[in-house]
Parts: C-alpha cells; structure tokens; sequence
C-alpha cells in the first residue's frame, strides 16, 4: 500500500527530511543538507531513491559531507514512515517530493534549490499548476482593509483566477473564504497543522467540490512557528501570477517580510499593493521598494489583461540590473504566464535545461553576434578556468544554475575548449581553447 501512496524517490526523501515523532534519536535533514546531497547525486547520475540501497549510502555520505551513521538511522526509519503513511492515507493527506511529475512547476522554476523537499497536500491536484493572484496581509486587518479583501477576491472568482494565501486569521482567511463563496478556486499554503485545517467543514465541501487545495511543506501535525510562516510566504508568491499585500506593517511582521523577500528576488513576480489615505505605513514603503499600486479602478470584465499590463509597464520603468551570467537563461521569464505547460513535462533536477533561443530584433542585428547563448558564455567560462576549478565553484563565481553549467562544461570539454580532470573532478583551460 506504501509503495502505491509514495514513489520511491519520494520514500527516500521523506526518510531523510521527514519527522516522525519527538523519540527520533537522529535530526533529519536541513534543506541545506539535503540540497547538497541532490548535487553530489546529480553529479553522479543518480536518484534519492538510490540511496534505499545500504551500498549507495556510504559513498553519498562522503560526496556530500553527510555523517553514514545518521543517514543509515534516517534511511532506516521504515516502519515509522509506514504509521505515518496509514495516518496520512486515513486523512485524505497526499505527499509529493521534488522527483515527482506533478510536483509545482512554478516552485522549480522561481525557488530553484530552494523550492521545499517534500510537500504534504489535501484536495484537488490539478490545482499545483498555480496561478492567479497571491492576496495576503496582517492578522488584525480594519474593516476597508476587509472590504478591500473581500471585493478582490469575488474579482477573482468572477474572472476563475484562483486565490492564493496562507490560511491564517485576517486576510489570508477572509480572501480564501470570499473567494470560495463566490463559487471560486483557492489555493492554501499552510505555516500549520495541515491536518487540522482539512478537517473543517467548510474545507471539507470545497475539497470534495475540486475548489481548494490545501498544501504546506511541514508535517500535517507541525505546530505554528515563525520560522515556519517566513518559510510559507515565499510559497505563497511563487505559486501565483502575482502578489497583492492588503496591509503591512513597516519592517515588522511576515507580511512585511515576505513581500520584501519576494521584491528583493532576481525573478521577483509582480508585487501589488494597497493604497490609500488609511493603509499602514508599510503599504506606501513598499512602493519604494518596487511594488505596484492597486488600480484604483478595476474593469470587472478584462481585469487579467489590466494586472498583465501593470505589471508590465511597471517591470519597463524598473532601472536595469547589471548582467549575470545566469541572465541569459532567465531572460524573459519576469513577466508571468497564465497557463504554465504542465508538470508532466518537467524532470528532476537532474536533467539539463534546454538552452533557450537568443532573440535578435529583425531590425537591429548586430555584426558577429554569437549565434548560441552557449557561444555567448564560453568565453566568460573560460576566463575563469586558468586555473582548475569544479563545478560547485564556477557555478557560484559566474551566478548561474549548476545543471545548465554542466551542460555547457561537457559541450565545451567535448569540443576540446575545457579539459576535465579527475580525483577529484576539476576543470581547466585547455590549450586550444579560445583565447580571452
């Protein structure tokens, strides 16, 4: 029954990153162990589900700096994992991990290494494609500020744009609720106790109607921490369109947190906020730090197309950054898609990412203009390996996503621009390779 609720990949990774109970004798994985371990697995062309197997564990423990004994004690924790999962199946509770077809695109693609390991979930599935707008604001919320909420919510029903929020008291419980009244589809990313929210009656009829899901990166039981609401606004913003921030006290308060996170983002998603004579002093600061400010009229009937515009109007005016390396693969994804291709047709991390086409304006060609982003970065690779350097090294230096530098390292050695060396795994120069 196990095997039919998991997938193995998934097995493993909630061995290693789940909690079971207070009596587990070792700590299971950080995020930031367990990405260090995804890379070292990567880096030699494995899965999570490898590590099932007693003879991978000894050589992951030394790839990723991770101590065999607490791996072999986490790995062995089958038989709790096997409570869990009868608790969890009895309870309508679903889990998925980062190797799963269905897991969030949007997740991969706006969090990359950060997006969370394993994610426990209630309701319909086909709601993980995200999209819609993200609405969220203080607990203790005045009355404009719950009009104000209420009235963009039934927008979003009218328009079937789902509503994405966190689940807690104020906005995030009056936007979700209004918007599910209003006959909508909402989205909850729960800091707590998963199991209890699912529970109720008026989730148990949305659920059961295919208009909410439920979803949180935390145990089902996991109490409220602030640690765990700073963890659960970033997954707010990254499975919607955009952003909308109701009220916001300034510099205090996860509200305020997670839009400043969010707008400080390379990849940032267009963060809306309210205005007005009577908003909080932190609404009107965001502004300064990037934010939008809410039409103050809204046309009933073409409101996507109105936010689709602000939105890029705004990211026009944004003064332009500096250049990374890693730009030249994230070029044009600032602007969001209604309707991102689904989550079947993404693979694990392991997998290099296809190098998009560099677009040229038909007017504007420039003489000996690279003819491949591969073209355009190699020389800027090069200038780095005049001495030898791995891969985790180059991939921090030139601020770029580690699978598409391999990609382009195993182009470049096969082309004899890079030589790859061995015990342990560096890479230099070589001697035909374009001089820079």
């Amino acid at each position: 029954m196990m095997n039919d609720f998991l997938t193995e990949d998934t097995k493993a990774i909630i061995l290693l990153c789940g909690v079971f109970g207070k009596e587990s004798s070792e700590k299971s994985l950080t995020q930031t162990e367990y990405t260090k371990l995804v890379r070292w697995l990567m880096s030699v062309d494995m899965r999570p589900s490898d590590l099932l197997q007693k003879e991978s564990v000894a050589a992951a423990s030394m790839g990723a700096a991770l101590n065999k004994q607490r791996l072999e004690a986490l790995l062995n924790r089958g038989v709790q994992l096997g409570f869990a999962v009868e608790e969890w199946q009895r309870n309508g509770i679903w889990v998925i991990s980062r190797s799963d077809a269905d897991y969030p695109v949007r997740y991969k693609k706006h969090l990359k290494e950060k997006a969370p390991p394993l994610l426990f979930g209630v309701g319909e599935r086909s709601l993980l494609n995200g999209g819609g707008l993200g609405i969220v604001g203080s607990r203790n919320v005045d009355q404009a500020g719950e009009a104000f909420t209420r009235k963009v919510a039934e927008l979003c029903a009218y328009n079937r744009m789902p509503v994405v929020s966190g689940g807690a008291r104020g906005v995030d419980q009056i936007s979700m609720t209004a918007a599910l009244e209003a006959g909508g589809v909402t989205i909850g990313i729960l800091a707590e106790n998963l199991l209890k929210k699912s529970v109720e009656r008026s989730a148990r009829h949305a659920i059961a109607d295919g208009r909410l899901l439920l979803l949180s990166p935390y145990h089902p039981n996991a109490r409220f921490t602030v640690g765990t609401a700073m963890g659960r606004n970033k997954l707010i913003y990254a499975m919607a369109d955009y952003g909308l921030v109701v009220s916001a006290e300034h510099k205090k308060g996860g509200t305020w947190a997670g839009a400043d996170e969010e707008l400080k983002r390379e990849n940032a998603l267009p963060v809306f906020v309210r205005t007005g004579n009577d908003v909080p002093q932190g609404n009107s600061k965001l502004l300064n730090l990037g934010a939008i400010a809410w039409p103050d009229s809204i046309d009933r009937n073409n409101f996507r197309q109105q936010l689709h515009d602000l939105a890029v109007s705004a990211r026009d005016k944004r003064p332009k950054k500096n250049p990374s390396l890693f730009d030249f693969q994230a070029a044009q994804e600032t602007v969001p898609v209604e309707e991102p291709p689904p989550a079947t047709e993404i693979v694990e991390e392991k997998t290099p990412i296809a190098e998009p086409e560099p677009v040229v304006e038909a007017e504007a060609k420039i003489p000996d203009c690279p003819t491949s982003i591969y073209q355009a970065v190699l020389p800027v690779i090069l200038n780095k390996l005049d001495s030898p350097a791995t891969a985790e090294e180059l991939a921090e230096t030139l601020d770029v996503n580690k699978t598409q530098l391999n990609a382009w390292l195993k182009k470049a050695v096969d082309e004899n621009k890079i030589m790859k060396l061995s015990k342990p795994v560096r890479y230099q120069k070589a001697e035909s390779g374009i001089q820079v």
